[in-house]
């Protein structure tokens, strides 16, 4: 049976002693450390007889260590030798004050920002391969259930995010690109006016809307708009651990979470280029007929002529691959999420940001393509 930690103060004879009794373990001290301390800042000479002591541990040995402080000498301790040892081995532990590097400054800050900035971007590197690999068997595997077994895809989840993160971001594409591509128009006839070749402007608007203008608009509204969405949706199941219930229960979140967003913006950004495509040369249209009185018969048949259905079809090629970039982007971000709000945070930022870095890298680099297939 334990036996509570107690003290008593001896005054008697040239030095007081404190004699311990009871047993000095974590399960009986209650407040008798407290109360040593005390005692001990009454009389600092006071001399410590732990030979009474039934059982003694670490938390009783660093509760004598703590009492007496740091300044107080362990030898006037009357201890048997194998209670002595522990409360030196405590002792010894107590006294070790933790050493604070100084913070780098300088030059030397900038090399560890640098050096950790390397790291990061190797360890997102690996990252972004598991997941993309991961992706991609689920990819082939729908692929397969979608002859086999139909039922095993989730329609109602693709068609529910290509209605919430495609259709009804209709109406700002399309207001967005009407005045992108008035903008161009107006930019165009006032430039083009100097050298009295102002009509070029129609062949203007149709080359830089239906290349260029149409799908990188669109990525990058949808790189705000989805790429965020799908990273907080996420975010927030892997914060309240409903991704890894889903794990428990054997459900894939990539098959569950992921493959449904991805077909999605893969059906419905194309969709959108159009309908960008269609009002950005309406809002070309009305500020040549407005500016340099161009009908709409006369500004459609140069379009036709001179522009082509190759710069059309240039523009709509890169839409398949801006949706699975974004798509891609936005749920990785929100599988990456911690437990926290501020990581949730930090990974929807970073969900819009790296997707509309990777949205003007990959529109350059098909530029390049092009130029190099003179296309």
């Amino acid at each position: 049976m334990e036996r509570t930690a107690e003290f008593s103060v001896n005054a008697g004879g040239q030095r007081a002693t404190v004699a311990l009794t009871g047993d000095w373990t974590a399960n009986a001290l209650a407040d008798a450390p407290a109360r040593l301390a005390a005692a001990l800042r009454a009389d600092s000479q006071a001399t410590i007889d732990i030979r009474g002591v039934h059982r003694f541990d670490t938390a009783g040995a660093y509760a004598v260590v703590r009492a007496v402080g740091y300044d107080y000498d362990l030898k006037q301790v009357q201890a048997r030798p194998e209670s002595a040892r522990l409360l030196e081995l405590v002792g010894a532990a107590y006294k070790v004050q933790p050493i604070l590097a100084p913070p780098p400054r300088g030059f030397h800050e900038l090399t560890v920002r640098i050096g950790k900035g390397v790291m990061n971007v190797g360890y997102e590197g690996l990252d972004t391969m598991a997941f993309l690999g991961h992706l991609l068997v689920v990819v082939a595997r729908s692929f397969v259930y979608l002859f086999t077994q139909p039922r095993r895809i989730r329609w109602a989840a693709i068609f529910s995010l290509a209605e919430r993160a495609g259709l009804d971001a209709i109406p700002i594409v399309a207001v967005t690109s009407f005045f992108i591509g008035a903008v161009v128009g107006l930019l165009g006839a006032n430039m083009l006016r100097q050298f009295g070749a102002e009509v070029f402007a129609v062949e203007l608007i149709g080359v830089a809307v239906l290349r260029e203008f149409n799908i990188i608009i669109t990525a990058i509204l949808l790189a705000g708009r989805s790429a965020s969405s799908f990273a907080a949706e996420l975010g927030s199941m892997k914060m309240n651990q409903e991704v890894d219930a889903m794990q428990v229960m054997g459900v894939d979140p990539f098959e569950a979470l992921v493959l449904p967003r991805f077909v999605a913006l893969l059906f419905t950004i194309p969709l959108l280029t159009f309908v960008a495509t269609l009002a950005g040369l309406l809002g070309g249209l009305v500020v040549v007929w407005s500016v340099l009185n161009i009908g709409p018969a006369f500004f459609l048949q140069r379009i036709v002529d001179d522009v082509g259905p190759t710069h059309f079809f240039i523009g709509m090629v890169k839409a398949p691959v801006m949706a699975m970039v974004i798509a891609g982007i936005g749920c990785r971000q929100g599988l990456e999420v911690g437990g926290d709000v501020e990581s949730l945070g930090r990974r929807v930022t970073a969900a819009v940001v790296h997707a509309i870095f990777a949205i003007i890298m990959i529109d350059a680099l098909f530029a390049l393509l092009f130029m190099k297939l003179n296309i």
